[in-house]
């Protein structure tokens, strides 16, 4: 009785063995063919961005979407002298149209000139989906050989932070600017914007100028005139004043101004939690979490509350060079798969909201023109 009852145990501990074997190998099996679906997808999709030197976020953008997607994204970087190697850039393009397996290409590039590119992709390949987020040739030429194209609305812009400023509790809006960059169409746009909104709303607007950046001393003379007229400012108008500037390195003094003196700043000129906060605050982000932006946006939280700014500063919670770039690939892989209307706003913000967690307003540029898109991405107030 001995002998078969240790010759049962015996059995039943291989059978166990055996069987704990069997479902490792079948978890195995099961992760390896998940990962060889990504792999052997039948398509790729074709991402052009600048380099890591010249554009850290879009590059950075398209390398989390080849590791998201292994076989499926091929990227490739524009020359680093874009306006002197443009015909390089253009074959580069074109030449992703000759991989049979390349069913969309997504272009981030923030420049103009690339358009004829598109218009050969197309020639050679009208099957090809392309989605630029964005290029900045003309729009209406854009419409007719790009199936989407997306960029910031930064003329509503105007509107929507001197809206916001006011919600914050903002009574005076201060707007720095130099003349180079008020030379510019679109700036000076969102500057009229911002006046009339704030005559709508009942704020004051006040417009100041700086030293010019482009044509003096670079951004030293414009900073130290800043930390000097900020406060000269807030004397006169109080702490219910919203500042804001159009130039970046603006904000290294606007920020730590606003902590020591506790006005508002409704958004930066490029609203972003990786721009001005991290520096002026002393962020400690590591590596692993330079991409994890609800553990950054925690970070600028927190050190608001020790200033005592808690609600009186805001931006968007995702930048907009890495959203843009991640979203154009997302919004190919599911018009390939058929499973996302590009020329329905209401389905491209809803697509976004699923994707990326956030909530992002979509406006046609011209009414007539159905597939160019402008977006304002919801705010967050630390």
């Amino acid at each position: 009785m001995k002998r078969l009852l240790s010759l049962l145990l015996a059995s039943m501990m291989v059978f166990s063995l055996a069987a704990c074997g069997n479902k490792a190998t079948n978890e195995n099996k099961k992760e390896n063919t998940e990962a060889t679906k990504v792999e052997e997808a039948d398509y790729k999709i074709g991402v052009v961005t600048p380099t890591l030197s010249t554009s850290e976020d879009e590059f950075r953008a398209a390398e989390n979407m080849v590791k998201k997607y292994p076989g499926i994204v091929k990227h490739i970087t524009l020359p680093e002298n874009f306006n002197t190697e443009i015909e390089t850039a253009m074959s580069q393009i074109i030449s992703l149209a000759d991989d049979e397996k390349v069913k969309a290409i997504t272009v981030t590039s923030g420049q103009s000139g690339l358009l004829p590119a598109i218009q050969k992709v197309k020639e050679k390949r009208p099957d090809i989906i392309v989605i630029t987020a964005p290029i900045w040739d003309d729009p209406d030429m854009m419409s007719k050989y790009i199936d989407v194209c997306l960029d910031t609305d930064w003329e509503r812009r105007g509107i929507t932070i001197a809206e916001k400023a006011h919600k914050m509790g903002a009574k005076t809006f201060i707007h720095y600017s130099f003349p180079t960059h008020l030379a510019k169409e679109l700036i000076a746009k969102r500057r009229d914007s911002m006046k009339a909104t704030c005559e709508r709303l009942g704020m004051e607007f006040v417009e100041i100028i700086t030293p010019d950046p482009q044509t003096g001393n670079g951004p030293t003379a414009m900073q130290q005139f800043l930390q000097e007229d900020i406060p000269r400012q807030i004397e006169k108008y109080g702490v219910d004043t919203n500042i804001f500037g159009t130039n970046c390195p603006m904000y290294d003094v606007i920020l730590d101004k606003a902590l020591e003196l506790k006005y508002l700043m409704a958004e930066q000129c490029c609203p972003t939690p990786t721009q001005a906060f991290p520096s002026v605050m002393g962020l400690e982000i590591s590596e692993e979490d330079a991409g994890d932006y609800d553990k950054i946006n925690k970070m600028i939280s927190e050190k608001a509350a020790e200033a005592g700014v808690t609600g009186r500063l805001s931006g968007w919670p995702v930048p907009v060079t890495v959203f843009l770039p991640e979203y154009a690939v997302e919004l190919a892989k599911a018009m390939i798969d058929g499973n996302v209307d590009p020329k329905n706003e209401e389905q491209l913000e809803k697509f976004a909201e699923e994707t990326f967690g956030v909530k992002v307003d979509f406006n046609k540029l011209k009414p007539e023109l159905d597939n160019y898109f402008l977006m304002i991405m919801e705010s967050i107030f630390y």
